[in-house]
């Protein structure tokens, strides 16, 4: 298949995602699909196209891991790994429900789900454990970790961040979805984190920088990223926009942690119905 064909069809996957991000929440009445709709085209790219895994053996040994670090933007996850057969997409419906199986933030009784992600700022950390470990164990799986801007904020990112360079883990790749608002408003104005790419240079990190909305810049980055074998490990920079494709979403932090009533619901599901993907980024 040609790589634009491929591409496309990546694109329309992550539509179809899109849609069913709004529904999940919108079903549960609770949920975060701000940083779920600006993590869906990276993360379509991720596990339609680079990650090695086995949904029928979701604990195979040499599965490349993956760590969602920013854990209540699980909705995005969740309806990637229905999708690829982790579990029934019926499961959708029990989303936030007490005693269904996916919880609001990831739990490891969920098939597929590495990491259980609750407080800001620790699945970095602990991914730079499972990648340290893989070195150890001669193991060629790579460990990818999805990280927020606002959680950039923590500090122990940057301790990580030194520690995965110290280490050489170069089988180590970080995702930051730079969406650009957090729970109280716009990243830069709660506080800034500067120039990033030039803070994980300095950190002793490869760094790519991508729209995270260009499906292309996506399979390329991530092609680099797992090429990359020089002893450092890699950051990738998704500039994103938090609720990509709702418009009355986009930029706005009061869909965080807000799911749209039965009119927004409408709305979005319409608006992502006339996304003409040929022209998304």
């Amino acid at each position: 298949m040609a790589e634009n064909s491929f591409v496309l069809e990546l694109k329309r996957k992550a539509k179809e995602m899109r849609k069913e991000i709004i529904e999940v929440v919108y079903k549960a009445q609770s949920g975060h699909p701000g940083g779920s709709l600006s993590e869906i085209d990276m993360l379509v790219a991720l596990y339609y196209y680079k990650l090695k895994i086995d949904p029928k053996n979701s604990h195979w040994e040499d599965r490349d891991r993956f760590v969602l670090s920013k854990g209540h933007a699980s909705p995005g996850l969740y309806v990637v790994l229905a999708d690829k057969g982790y579990f029934p997409k019926s499961e959708l419906d029990g989303f936030r429900k007490t005693g269904r199986m996916l919880q609001g933030h990831p739990e490891l009784n969920t098939p597929g789900i590495d990491f259980a992600g609750g407080s800001l700022g620790q699945g970095i950390c602990f991914a730079l454990g499972i990648a340290l470990a893989g070195k150890l164990d001669k193991k060629n799986y790579k460990t990818v970790a999805m990280i927020g801007d606002g959680e950039s904020q923590e500090g122990s990112v940057w301790e990580a961040s030194m520690s995965a360079a110290f280490h050489k883990l170069d089988n180590f790749i970080g995702i930051l979805d730079k969406n650009q608002v957090q729970e109280t408003g716009k990243t830069r104005e709660v506080m800034d984190i500067g120039d990033v790419s030039a803070k994980w240079k300095a950190f002793g990190w490869n760094v790519i920088s991508v729209n995270g909305h260009d499906m292309a810049q996506n399979v390329k980055a991530l092609d680099k990223a797992y090429k990359l074998t020089n002893g450092k490990p890699t950051m990738i920079i998704s500039n994103t926009i938090k609720g990509k494709g709702v418009s009355f979403m986009e930029l706005n932090h009061k869909f965080h942690g807000k799911a749209p009533n039965e009119e927004e619901y409408k709305k979005a599901i319409s608006e992502i119905e006339k996304i003409d993907v040929k022209k998304f980024r």
